[in-house]
């Protein structure tokens, strides 16, 4: 590991890293180079402006996150703040719990913005840049609004998918879309029994899933007419249409064992078309001896009946279209398990582009077990509501929920506390601290960051918030507070564009596509298109 600053050893065995500059750091990224880049920043933070393939583990949730995102414990890893020392904490809590070549980067955000380097506003943007790179070589087919309803008024209707989670579509949608996530639609297009005729037209809220999407079905080689709705669920507002909100989802299609059967012939022709590396069920022990990414692309139910211990949950359009909220290595490794095939295929092959060296794991499901009930995470004494609203005496309730949450309705007397900013809070602490909290391990780690300031008592609400309000108790809101400037959790940026803010949605729409020109040719050169002979010369 690069190191500018000295080494130190901690007393626990394992060693405290130094810091490296900016000018290193990027040395590191543009040689290509396989490290772990974190920004422990709060989500808000991030937003604002990111290294280009930092995945955001805020240090309200290290502990929580980092184990997924980077599987190795012994990976070279570069973790970065604003310059205000959270990293160095950050390093310390990785080093405690197993993580031995960890360093920072010295200055944290503004030290790299003050070395000329490129800072990138949003989330998820490697694989925003990938959906905005393909566009450009494939001349993915897209369609405006306009055209979508003048294809609507034609006898033979388009076929309208909206490619996104299903969470997503629940809150908004295209009149008339049926929810198929991407990945699912290519896995489930024989069961979906379309005439070859039939266009098919594929949304988003913005770009990228619909551009993936498209041109997904188009490299699989399906016969039908295939669009991307230009702009997605923006797009469409921006042409004066309604949405349609507060949908529900319907089923997704099922496969007859014939159509698993065709699904794996077109898996078969998808690695061999574009070389995709396969490796066999009993390959890997040997593949995960370095600790490698070892994700399952399938559905969430599929997942939840039975996984290959070890294995995590990553839905194939999660996963493409959010690829460093799973991996934050870069040149990762990772093999993909699903059934037959064509899911993995397919994450592969958009994996693969993004620099990540992705194989496709045949057979892996027979090493798959019944799911195991989930561990309870923390270890903090409990409180029930009940004895909450009974308490008397000096009580400090601290909720540890999203700013926006607290902002909506909290316990009565409650204030808004995040972990980086725990000293502050333990001053003037007194009598007992009560934690409400959404997941008992964010409380704990709050619990055990108070604990370096104060020796206060912390117990944890039961039930969290959600308990508070089943049991009937009071409620308080406060629109404004926490202020603005104090929620760096949450992500202000175009933060309205699905509410109506119809300038909130085109500047959206202007950073998405302009995302490419801000890539330097180092950045540029991380992605490597797998063209589809149609344009491979082009």
């Amino acid at each position: 590991m690069l190191d500018d600053g000295c080494r130190r050893a901690d007393t626990k065995g394992w060693q405290m890293t130094g810091s490296v500059s900016a000018a290193a750091l990027k040395g590191r990224l543009d040689a290509q180079a396989p490290i772990g880049l974190l920004d422990v920043r709060e989500h808000g933070q991030y937003g604002e402006g990111h290294l280009l393939f930092a995945s955001n583990c805020p240090y309200s949730r290290l502990e929580l996150r980092a184990p997924r995102l980077l599987p190795d414990k012994r990976a070279e890893v570069y973790l970065y703040d604003d310059g205000d020392g959270v990293a160095e904490r950050a390093a310390r809590r990785l080093g405690e719990i197993g993580y031995s070549n960890v360093s920072t980067l010295s200055g944290g955000l503004p030290a790299w913005r003050a070395a000329g380097f490129g800072v990138f506003k949003g989330v998820n943007v490697p694989s925003k840049v990938l959906g905005e790179l393909v566009e450009l070589a494939e001349h993915t087919p897209q369609i405006t609004a306009q055209d979508l309803l003048d294809m609507q008024r034609q006898p033979l209707a388009p076929s309208l998918i909206d490619g996104r989670p299903a969470k997503d579509y629940r809150k908004m949608t295209v009149p008339g879309a049926r929810s198929i996530p991407n990945g699912e639609l290519l896995y489930r297009y024989a069961a979906l029994g379309l005439p070859e005729n039939q266009p098919i037209v594929i949304h988003c809220a913005g770009r990228t899933r619909g551009l993936i999407g498209a041109q997904s079905l188009i490299n699989a080689g399906i016969p039908n007419p295939v669009y991307a709705l230009e702009n997605g669920t923006q797009g469409w507002v921006l042409s004066g249409n309604e949405l349609s909100r507060d949908n529900t989802p319907g089923a997704l299609p099922e496969l007859s064992a014939d159509q698993l059967e065709r699904g794996a012939a077109l898996a078969d022709r998808l690695i061999s078309q574009h070389a995709l590396p396969v490796i066999d069920a009993a390959d890997l022990p040997a593949w995960r001896r370095n600790n490698a990414y070892l994700l399952d692309v399938r559905s969430e139910e599929e997942f939840a009946a039975g996984q290959v211990p070890g294995s995590v949950h990553a839905p194939v359009v999660q996963l493409v279209q959010a690829t460093d909220e799973w991996v934050a290595m870069r040149r990762a490794r990772i093999a993909l398990i699903d059934d037959n095939g064509v899911r993995a295929a397919s994450a592969a092959f958009w994996l693969r582009q993004m620099g990540h060296d992705a194989v496709v794991v045949r057979g892996g499901l027979s090493l798959a077990e019944t799911a195991a009930a989930p561990c309870e995470a923390g270890t903090l004494p409990t409180i029930s509501p009940a004895e909450l609203a009974r308490v008397s005496g000096t009580v400090t309730i601290l909720d540890l929920r999203s700013s926006m949450a607290f902002r909506k309705g909290h316990v009565p007397g409650a204030a808004w506390a995040i972990r980086p900013r725990a000293a502050a809070v333990a001053q003037g602490l007194d009598g007992q601290v009560v934690l409400v909290a959404d997941d008992p391990g964010v409380g704990a780690l709050f619990a055990s960051e108070l604990a370096a300031f104060t020796t206060v008592e912390c117990r944890y609400l039961t039930g969290g918030m959600e308990g508070w309000i089943a049991a009937g108790e009071p409620v308080a809101a406060s629109p404004d507070s926490p202020p603005d400037e104090e929620a760096i959790d949450f992500l202000f940026f175009v933060h309205d564009r699905h509410d109506g803010n119809l300038e909130a949605s085109r500047r959206y729409l202007e950073w998405e596509t302009g995302l490419v020109a801000q890539l330097d040719p180092m950045e540029r050169a991380v992605f490597q298109l797998i063209r589809t002979a149609e344009h491979a010369d082009g």
